[in-house]
Formats: C-alpha cells, sequence, structure tokens
C-alpha cells in the first residue's frame, strides 16, 4: 500500500520505467526469433509486477479523491484510518503532532495496519482526522454466529 506522496511519486516513476524495460525486452526477444508463447513466458513476471505495482498507483489516487472500499466487521479498519488521512492530504508527521505522539509512531502504525489498536486509540485518531463515524448493524440472528457491523465515514 502506497501511504504518501513521496511513495506515489516513486512507484509512478517506477511504473514508467517497467513500461519501458517491458518494451525494449519484447523488442529484444522478438529479435532472438522466439515464439510468442516463448516471449510470454519470459515477460508475464515482470507484466504482473508492473500490473500490481499499477494497481497500488490507482488505488493511492482513489484514496486521494475520497474514494474507500468497504469494510465488513472491523476488517480492514487499519487500512481505512491510512486512507482516511491520505484523503485529506494530511501527512504522517502532521498525524502525529495531532495526536501528540512521535511521527516514527504514526508510521509503524500504519505499517502495521494500526493491528490490535484500541477502541480508545482508535477513537482519538479518528478525532485528530477530523472523521465521524456511524455503524450499522445489518443482521443478527440464529442464522449468523457473528452481527455484520458497518462503519461509514463522513
Amino acid at each position: 500500500m502506497i501511504r504518501n506522496e513521496t511513495e506515489y511519486q516513486d512507484a509512478v516513476r517506477r511504473l514508467q520505467n517497467e513500461l519501458q524495460r517491458l518494451r525494449e525486452q519484447g523488442k529484444h526477444l522478438k529479435e532472438l526469433n522466439l515464439s510468442k508463447g516463448e516471449i510470454k513466458r519470459v515477460l508475464d513476471p515482470v507484466q504482473s509486477l508492473r500490473l500490481q505495482l499499477q494497481e497500488e498507483v490507482q488505488s493511492y489516487e482513489r484514496l486521494k479523491r475520497g474514494e474507500f472500499d468497504e469494510i465488513r466487521n472491523f476488517e480492514g479498519i487499519g487500512r481505512l484510518f491510512v486512507a482516511l488521512r491520505i484523503s485529506q492530504g494530511i501527512t504522517q508527521r502532521e498525524l502525529a503532532e495531532r495526536l501528540g505522539v512521535h511521527e516514527s509512531q504514526v508510521s509503524r502504525d500504519e505499517r502495521n495496519e494500526y493491528h490490535g489498536i484500541t477502541l480508545d486509540r482508535a477513537g482519538r485518531l479518528l478525532d485528530a482526522l477530523g472523521v465521524d463515524t456511524r455503524t450499522a448493524v445489518l443482521s443478527v440472528g440464529p442464522m449468523r454466529s457473528k452481527p455484520l457491523v458497518e462503519i461509514h465515514a463522513t
């Protein structure tokens, strides 16, 4: 997951470099008179990595526009916290200042996707981000062992 503008810019550069490298490698393999199947087998792993990087870049761009993925039963809540910071254009340093902690703490928390965060700490984080959340229990009943809860950030 791309977490800041520096990582984003680096990823965009790497994406452009990978595309150029793929073109050059494909041209070189054609010059060696390899079959289309052989060329595909050689280029597929590089293409796969490029597509993964492209997906990360597009995901970061969606976050900057404020488009978030839905979370269910608190799975992905840490990624949502990172996404909320990114969408508001707040740096890790600025968030750390708002929380009264060192920037390295925010960096560590985001790298671990806020694993094991307490509800109190999650509340402080949401306050620092200026986020108001709502929950909705969508299903509770004997057929379902775990209730489904959604959080909507506004």
